[in-house]
């Protein structure tokens, strides 16, 4: 979440990026609208609509990493955000 990848886009090279180091916190995208935050306990609503979570895994995941997230990275993912 917080590290720092080279294979995605330079102006987004951590989720962090946008959503902050804090997972409860609200994030904001680069043209400053505000994202809600990342933590399931801050967000009880976040993961639960399949498709919204498919789109922005998909965006996000290319924008960072330069390429579409594994199943295994996205159940990891979710499960540390359900942790906080």
């Amino acid at each position: 979440f917080a590290a720092t990848q080279v294979g995605g886009k330079p102006d987004t090279p951590s989720c962090s990026t946008c959503h902050t180091a804090n997972p409860r916190a609200e994030g904001r995208t680069r043209a400053g609208k505000a994202i809600e935050p990342m933590a399931a306990s801050v967000s009880p609503t976040r993961y639960t609509d399949f498709k919204f979570v498919e789109k922005w895994f998909g965006r996000n995941c290319d924008s960072v990493l330069g390429r579409a997230c594994t199943p295994g990275e996205k159940a990891d993912f979710i499960a540390y955000m359900a942790s906080l």
